[in-house]
C-alpha cells in the first residue's frame, strides 16, 4: 500500500476539521458584528459550516468527474449523522426534541430525501436536478430566518450563551474574523482535495468502488464537525441542540451539498449507480422516516432508542463489507435485512407510536 494515499487521507481530514472550525469562527463573528440575531447564526451559519466540509468533498469530487465519492459522501453523510452521532449522543444523555423539530424540520428531512431518491430513478443528477436541490436551501434560509424573528426571548437567550453576543465592531476585529473565514475555506477547499486524492488511491488498492469509500470513510470523515458538535452539546446538556444540529446539516447536505455539486458536474450529471437506488438512497429515506415516530414519543430520544440507532449503523456498515468484498454469504445477510430486521423496526415504531397517542389522549382527558 503507498504510504502517501493514507497520508493524503488523514491530512486532509484533519485540514478539513481545522477549516470548518475557523470558518464557523469567523464567519460567526463577522454576522455578529453585522447586528445578526445568535439564533440566526445558530441555525444558518454554524449549523450549514458544520457541513462545510461535505461541500467541499462533494464539489471537489464533482468537478473531477469523480461522481461516486460526491453523491456516496451526502448518502452516507445523512445516515451516519442520524444513526452513529444521534445514537451516541443519546447514549450520554437522552435527547429531547423541540417540537419544531417535530412540526416542520423532521417532515421537511423526509420529504427532501425521498425526492433525491425521485430525482435519482432516471440514474443521474444533472444540473436541472441541481438548481431546483439548491433553490430549495435558497428558500429553507429565508424560512429560517423569517421563523427566527417568532422565537420567544428564552430560546433566544439559549442561542445566545451558546454563539455568544455582538462583540465590538473594530476594523482589528473585522479583519481577524475575515482572514477567519477566508483562510478557513482556503484550507477546506485543499483538505477536500486531498482527501478525495487519499480515498480514490485506498479504494484503486483494496479494489473497492469510489462509491464505497464515499459511503464509508469519506461520509464518516467529513462529519467529525458534526460529531463533535453534538456530542459538545449533549455533554454541556444543550441536548435540543445536538438533534437540530444534525437534522438541519441533513437538509443542508442534501439540498445545498448535492445541488451544488450536481449543477458543476460534468454532462449528465452525478451518476446514481443501481445499488445506491435500491439500497444506499431508501435506506437513507427510511432512516429519516424513523426519526419522525421516535422523535414524537415523548418528545425525548431515550438511551435505548440511541442503542437501536448505533445497532442498525453497524448492520449498514457491515453490508457495505459485505457488498465490497463480495461476499458469498451477501444474499442471506439481504435477506435477513429485509424479512427480520425491517419488519421489527417497523412494529416496535408502530407500537410506541400507538402508546403514545393513548398517553396523550388519557392526559388530554384528565
Amino acid at each position: 500500500m503507498d504510504p502517501m494515499a493514507i497520508l493524503l487521507l488523514i491530512a486532509g481530514l484533519v485540514i478539513l476539521i481545522v477549516g470548518a472550525e475557523a470558518l464557523v469562527r469567523g464567519a460567526s463573528r463577522l454576522a455578529a458584528a453585522l447586528g445578526i440575531s445568535p439564533l440566526v447564526i445558530g441555525l444558518t451559519v454554524v449549523a450549514f459550516g458544520t457541513s462545510s466540509p461535505e461541500m467541499a468533498v462533494s464539489v471537489q469530487s464533482a468537478l473531477s468527474g469523480q461522481g461516486d465519492i460526491a453523491l456516496g459522501n451526502v448518502v452516507g453523510s445523512n445516515i451516519f449523522n442520524v444513526l452513529f452521532i444521534l445514537g451516541v449522543s443519546a447514549l450520554i444523555t437522552p435527547l429531547v426534541v423541540a417540537q419544531q423539530l417535530v412540526r416542520i424540520d423532521v417532515p421537511l428531512m423526509i420529504v427532501v430525501s425521498a425526492l433525491v431518491w425521485l430525482l435519482a430513478m432516471d440514474g443521474a443528477l444533472g444540473l436541472w436536478e441541481g438548481v431546483l436541490l439548491f433553490a430549495g436551501i435558497i428558500v429553507y434560509t429565508v424560512f429560517l430566518i423569517w421563523q427566527s424573528r417568532r422565537e420567544s426571548k428564552a430560546v433566544q437567550e439559549e442561542y445566545a450563551a451558546e454563539f455568544g453576543e455582538r462583540e465590538t465592531r473594530t476594523w482589528q476585529h473585522t479583519a481577524i474574523n475575515i482572514l477567519l473565514a477566508v483562510g478557513g475555506l482556503a484550507l477546506l477547499v485543499l483538505g477536500a482535495r486531498w482527501l478525495v486524492d487519499g480515498a480514490t488511491q485506498l479504494a484503486r488498492f483494496f479494489g473497492v468502488s469510489d462509491l464505497i469509500i464515499g459511503l464509508t470513510i469519506v461520509a464518516a470523515g467529513t462529519s467529525l464537525p458534526e460529531v463533535a458538535a453534538s456530542i459538545v452539546a449533549a455533554l454541556r446538556g444543550e441536548r435540543d441542540i445536538a438533534v437540530g444540529n444534525v437534522v438541519g446539516s441533513n437538509i443542508f447536505n442534501l439540498l445545498a451539498v448535492l445541488g451544488l455539486a450536481g449543477i458543476v458536474a460534468p454532462s449528465p450529471g452525478l451518476a446514481v449507480a443501481p445499488g445506491v437506488l435500491a439500497i444506499d438512497l431508501p435506506f437513507m429515506v427510511a432512516v429519516a422516516v424513523a426519526c419522525l415516530p421516535i422523535f414524537v414519543t415523548g418528545g425525548i430520544v431515550a438511551r435505548w432508542e440511541g442503542v437501536v440507532f448505533l445497532g442498525y449503523y453497524v448492520a449498514y456498515t457491515a453490508y457495505l463489507i459485505l457488498t465490497a468484498t463480495e461476499h458469498p454469504n451477501l444474499p442471506q445477510y439481504q435477506t435477513f435485512l429485509l424479512l427480520f430486521i425491517v419488519p421489527l423496526t417497523v412494529l416496535t415504531l408502530v407500537v410506541s407510536l400507538m402508546q403514545e397517542m393513548r398517553n396523550r389522549r388519557k392526559n388530554a382527558a384528565a
